[in-house]
């Protein structure tokens, strides 16, 4: 099945985990792929393996937090294949969890700065390019962005923000052919999972409605969801949140 034959895909995150999930099953599909990552060897291994797959593939390192870089990296992706049809925004971090109160303003400020304005910085760039194609956006949002997760406060913050942007940005553009939606993974066995809880105060009856541990599966069955989303088998889907988490929150 090559849904994405002729596309070209921008996949932030894609060293790693979702991101590089994502990477493999667009490339299987016939994807284009623009890689971008901060993690220079991991990228590139990214977009070496989707050149073994056989279509075009280049990385990119980039911090999505820098606006001049973001600026830079669309740029060059454009002018490097032509066009753009599909953004894949996965990039996100997870710092050690703490309780609430004691999250510090750093803290608060690199989480923030990543998942929620990296992931402003890139849309907006890629918006324009994608409006010529009529193409379409896949946001990483989270479980926490549906429910209350317990010692994730920024991170469940900048979450929930990219799930507001997705609906925002899908009634804003819908008559201008550019669809937006979001996918929910909760339970998936990606590095950002290795966190520190804190040993104090730690509710495991609480902690364990985040993601029960029967229900946590690999990154490729979230790729899957995002192929589904970002081609035409989706042509109708817009504004859409794509829970991926085992019935965790049904």
């Amino acid at each position: 099945m090559q849904r994405f034959d002729g596309r070209v895909a921008l996949v932030t995150g894609a060293a790693s985990g979702i991101g590089r999930a994502t990477v493999d099953r667009l490339a299987a599909e016939g994807a284009t792929l623009a890689c971008v990552d901060v993690q220079a060897d991991a990228v590139a291994a990214a977009a070496e393996a989707a050149r073994a797959a056989g279509v075009p593939a280049r990385s990119w390192v980039c911090d999505i937090s820098d606006e001049g870089a973001v600026v830079a990296m669309v740029a060059e992706v454009v002018q490097e294949f032509g066009r753009l049809d599909v953004l894949c925004n996965i990039a996100g971090i997870l710092r050690t969890a703490t309780h609430s109160h004691e999250v510090t303003i750093e803290q608060w400020n690199r989480l923030l700065a990543v998942n929620l304005t990296g992931t402003f910085l890139v849309t907006r760039e890629c918006i324009p390019h994608l409006l010529e194609t009529e193409g379409n956006i896949v946001m990483a949002a989270s479980t926490s962005s549906l429910s209350g997760h317990p010692w994730m406060l920024a991170y469940a913050a900048s979450k929930g923000g990219v799930l507001s942007m997705t609906y925002t940005l899908a009634v804003e553009y819908a008559k201008r052919g550019l669809r937006v939606n979001a996918v929910a993974p909760g339970g998936i066995e990606t590095p950002i999972r290795e966190i520190e809880f804190p040993t104090e105060g730690l509710d495991f009856e609480l902690f364990a409605r985040i993601s029960p541990i029967d229900q946590v599966r690999g990154p490729e069955t979230v790729a899957g969801a995002i192929a589904f989303l970002a081609s035409d088998d989706a042509a109708h889907v817009n504004g859409t949140c794509l829970r991926v988490d085992g019935g965790t929150l049904a």
